[in-house]
């Protein structure tokens, strides 16, 4: 629930309970959020507070305001919008840069911290990219790859390195597709996750993160070699 503020929050209260409404999840992605009239009275403010404090979120880039609409959740939280607006400015180098420094940090902590229940989801999802690269269905091995490496995020049970994650992984999967697709003639390039999950599964941080290493090489010599 929205809470009223005090005489002495203004634009800056009404800035963090909105976010506070977004990043809890009760107003997602591409929600429209409530009208003004309601806004005005579920925080106590007036409307040019509430104005201000809207069209501040919408600079961020978390909000949107569509012209005789509404108002629409844009992104999850400020320091996504941050990021995804750096992100449109980078190339697949910088891109595959932070990726490699990301995940090589992820595959150390998933395999010094990850469960057995963490461990069975990332089983589901390299036996998908197994599946769908026999299948040389791209577009589906494209996703699931990602959310192979998001279920390895997510066993460090590092917030932070999960939040940043998720703000580039529009980035990550538009990279991968991008260089796929210039590697595929018949068939999807070899697929090596196996040998980055057995790592994890064995509980051996260095091992895991020398995979990620390695794949991370292979592709920056793919990307210089092709000009990409």
């Amino acid at each position: 629930m929205l809470q009223k503020t005090t005489r002495l929050t203004l634009v800056d209260q009404v800035i963090i309970q909105i976010e506070a409404m977004i990043e809890s999840g009760v107003w997602p992605l591409g929600t429209k959020i409530p009208p003004e009239p309601d806004l005005v009275h579920d925080l106590n403010v007036s409307r040019n507070t509430l104005r201000e404090g809207i069209k501040a979120l919408c600079h961020a880039g978390v909000l949107v305001t569509k012209q005789g609409d509404g108002t629409y959740v844009s992104s999850s939280s400020t320091l996504g919008a941050a990021i995804q607006r750096r992100v449109q400015k980078s190339g697949l180098l910088d891109t595959l840069e932070v990726r490699n420094a990301l995940e090589q940090e992820a595959a150390k902590l998933s395999a010094e911290r990850r469960t057995d229940e963490d461990l069975a989801k990332i089983r589901f999802y390299q036996q998908e990219c197994q599946t769908l690269y026999n299948q040389h269905d791209l577009e589906r091995y494209v996703d699931a790859d990602m959310k192979l490496h998001q279920t390895i995020v997510e066993s460090t049970g590092n917030r932070m390195l999960i939040d940043l994650y998720e703000h580039i992984t529009e980035a990550i999967q538009d990279s991968i597709t991008v260089i796929l697709k210039k590697q595929v003639s018949d068939n999807l390039p070899l697929d090596k996750h196996d040998q980055l999950v057995e790592a994890i599964f064995a509980q051996d941080p260095d091992a895991a993160a020398k995979q990620v290493q390695q794949f991370i090489k292979e592709v920056r010599h793919f990307i210089e070699q092709e000009d990409l």
